[in-house]
């Protein structure tokens, strides 16, 4: 027994053992690079860039005819989506550039437009009353890390000075307009910014942003010919040794979009031949923060900067610099096409991501409702229904990151599309759950659809998360919350999944006599797993680890025999948070080119900067459980689960107990699975949303095994030689 309880503990040993050699290993092998900013310039030897900010200008705004700049910048640019999220749903101008001067999502307040700053000489001062946003207080460390090293900034417009000014609120040289700095200006300063507003403005209603259907079509298209026109102004005064950067650097409305991001380097202006280049070749720009060829962030713009200029960025900036890739080999025309693509997916899911779960709660509910009614009756058609629907329902969240392997978005309707291959999908894992020799076993079809489900998880990690970014149960680049690695309902999915394969593979060791190796099993099955899903850069999981942890080592302690009482379960939480931190530390120590979002917060908490994200996201949590669409999930789930065990015969016909009868595994791997979804709850900014997802493949799954149960009828006596079916194992060839 001793063994046993080694064992169970195991898991985090082994997992402070494993992942520190990958990450250490991956600290020390890493040199600088140009992109990461490791050294310091003079104002003779900084590298001239200048950023062109034009609030709210999206892809589909720009066209060869209406916008004839933009559209030849396009072509001689890497470009990719803007994700502008900073701190509420829609992100103001001031926002914006708030949060380039900063480094990290950052608000005003109630502002939306920057307020013009008071002159000072050839310079400027703006000013330092932010609001009450907490993150205010980060402003100027992009000027600041400018002026430390010796050079100087120069800003035209409002926006832009916000964007370059120190914590002293200082610019050096400061025009209202493209026309007011003079032609030498323009090459006063290796770092320059240019406010184009002209798009955005339109769009303010009292100081605030408002619908864009409340604006003409007619002044919607001037507006961004008057952008492109002031682009055009500013790229002809500028220094042809100067790296442009366009940003469309926050909303122009309520609603989010991903907007502009373009990269002309000097050298990107002529090919091997010294010609002026009129087209790019569909280059792509991207950032590390994103894991993204084609996606940037707006604390990227200032990392992106400083490297340029041959600067180090302050180690509080979540940011890192852009990249430019030519993984993709298309015209500009075909490129901007696919980044508006890329926008109408995100907004299409972003739509309709609350009637897709109001639909999952109903479905949910009438699934429980109609069991119960089914049960009991207890005909054998409506227990061969039963057993469909409940595979069904279990089957339905992976069938949505499935739908993401072909391109919906082209489609006439694509939320249409996305339902009905969803469906699609969900209709054929049932078939196949319910095809082969395994559908006589008591667990046979639930283990399928959680094989399924767990591989096709790992699948899509592993080649770059392309199922869950724009998925209904996923995550997208317009909401701004993840870009890469697992997402917080995928995760709960994933943990389930595996909790179930691990109940499965101990019932058949156990049901040959092999309870110890019925532990290492869940041990080891466990520890592969959540090493891949906290691993940065993969799964990049913290809170979710968390949870997964302690629900890997309680389904052992449970297969394993052992009592669970309140002390150790405290404790193993404990271990699983203390994985989690371990992880992020050890990311902390790469480089900071090479760091997830998981080292980057503890360098914030380390700085003290991290309590604003930790309130952020503790708030985010506590709104969930108001949730409509996911509260009658938990609801529903959980008074089934607790009425079928408290009162067997009236809700289940006894199927329930009968099923742990005979898989007793089952309730240690279901008992894990709720930890899972209640620590993943507390520990995650999705709240109940983890919990929900949790049951709703959880609970199903477990009533696909009861329903089998209650077919096969009750477990025999104790002593006569059971079946492999009995037993919940899968039944031999012929059986």
């Amino acid at each position: 027994m001793r063994t046993i309880a080694i064992l169970t503990r195991a898991l985090v040993l082994l997992l402070i053992g494993l992942i520190p050699a990958g990450v250490a290993g991956a600290a020390y092998a890493g040199t600088p690079s140009p992109e990461s900013g490791t050294s310091s310039a003079s104002r003779d030897q900084a590298a001239r860039v200048a950023l062109i900010g034009v609030p709210g200008l999206r892809w589909s705004d720009l066209d060869r005819e209406a916008t004839p700049h933009l559209w030849q910048l396009a072509g001689e640019s890497a470009i990719g989506s803007l994700s502008v999220r900073a701190v509420g749903s829609a992100t103001c101008p001031a926002d914006g550039w708030l949060t380039v001067s900063a480094g990290i999502r950052s608000s005003v307040g109630e502002r939306c437009l920057p307020e013009a700053p008071q002159a000072q000489g050839q310079g400027a001062l703006v000013s330092r009353t932010f609001g009450a946003d907490a993150h205010a207080d980060a402003a100027g460390r992009l000027g600041q890390a400018i002026h430390d090293a010796g050079l100087c900034t120069t800003a035209v417009g409002p926006g832009a000075a916000l964007a370059l000014a120190d914590h002293a609120g200082r610019v050096d040289a400061y025009a209202a307009t493209p026309e007011d700095l003079p032609a030498d200006g323009w090459s006063r300063c290796p770092v320059i910014a240019v406010d184009v507003d002209a798009a955005v403005r339109p769009y303010l209603a009292s100081g605030g942003l408002s619908d864009e259907a409340s604006v003409p079509a007619a002044l919607r298209a001037e507006a961004v010919r008057a952008a492109d026109r002031e682009v055009g102004e500013v790229l002809a005064k500028l220094p042809a040794d100067a790296t442009v950067l366009v940003a469309g650097l926050s909303d122009r409305d309520r609603t989010p979009h991903l907007r502009v991001a373009m990269l002309r380097t000097p050298r990107e202006r002529t090919d091997a031949a010294g010609q002026e280049r009129t087209d790019a070749g569909g280059l792509r720009v991207g950032s590390d923060s994103t894991r993204r060829d084609d996606m940037v962030t707006l604390p990227d713009i200032t990392a992106t900067v400083l490297a340029v200029a041959g600067l180090s960025a302050p180690g509080v900036v979540m940011g890192l610099p852009w990249t430019a890739s030519t993984g993709h080999a298309a015209p500009a025309a075909d490129a901007v096409g696919e980044l508006v693509a890329a926008d109408l997916a995100g907004q299409t899911v972003r739509d309709m991501t609350g009637a897709f779960f109001t639909g999952f709660a109903i479905v949910q509910v009438l699934f429980y409702v109609s069991a119960y009614l089914l049960l009991r009756r207890n005909h054998p058609r409506g227990r061969s229904v039963l057993r469909a629907a409940a595979l069904a329902v279990a089957a339905l969240p992976v069938s949505t990151y499935l739908v993401n392997m072909f391109p919906w978005v082209r489609a006439p309707l694509p939320a249409l599309a996305v339902v009905a291959g969803a469906l699609a999908f969900d209709a054929a894992i049932v078939c196949v759950a319910l095809a082969g020799p395994w559908r006589r076993a008591l667990l046979g079809p639930g283990s399928v659809v959680a094989a399924i489900t767990g591989l096709v998880l790992v699948a899509d990690l592993v080649t770059g998360t392309t199922l869950q970014l724009n998925g209904v149960m996923g995550y997208t680049g317009v909401v701004g919350a993840r870009y890469y690695g697992m997402g917080n309902i995928p995760n709960a999915l994933f943990a389930t999944s595996v909790l179930f394969l691990g109940a499965v593979m101990a019932q058949w060791l156990i049901g040959r006599g092999h309870r110890r190796a019925a532990v290492a099993a869940v041990v080891a099955l466990g520890a592969a797993c959540v090493a891949f899903e906290a691993w940065p850069g993969v799964g990049s999981k913290f809170g979710g680890t968390i949870g997964f942890v302690s629900a890997i080592v309680v389904t052992a302690v449970l297969v394993a025999g052992r009592r669970l009482s309140a002390p150790r379960l405290a404790l193993i939480c404990a271990g699983g948070a203390t994985v989690s931190l371990t992880v992020a530390f050890l990311d902390h120590l790469r480089p900071a080119a090479d760091q997830t979002h998981l080292g980057r917060f503890i360098g914030q908490a380390l700085d003290g900067n991290a309590v604003p994200q930790i309130q952020q996201k503790l708030e985010a949590m506590l709104r969930t459980f108001g949730n409509a669409n996911l509260l009658p999930i938990v609801v529903a789930a959980l008074a089934f689960l607790v009425f079928a065990w408290c009162n067997p015969a009236k809700v289940t016909a006894g199927a329930l107990p009968m099923a742990f009868a005979r898989a007793p595994m089952l309730r240690a791997g279901l008992a894990g699975a709720l930890v899972s979804g209640v620590v993943g709850t507390l520990a995650s900014d999705s709240g109940i949303a983890v919990l929900s997802m949790t049951l709703a493949l959880a609970v199903p799954l477990a009533l696909a095994a009861s329903v089998r149960a209650l077919e096969l009828g009750p477990a025999r006596p104790a002593g006569e030689a059971p079946s492999p079916s009995s037993t919940g194992t899968w039944p031999a060839r012929g059986a």
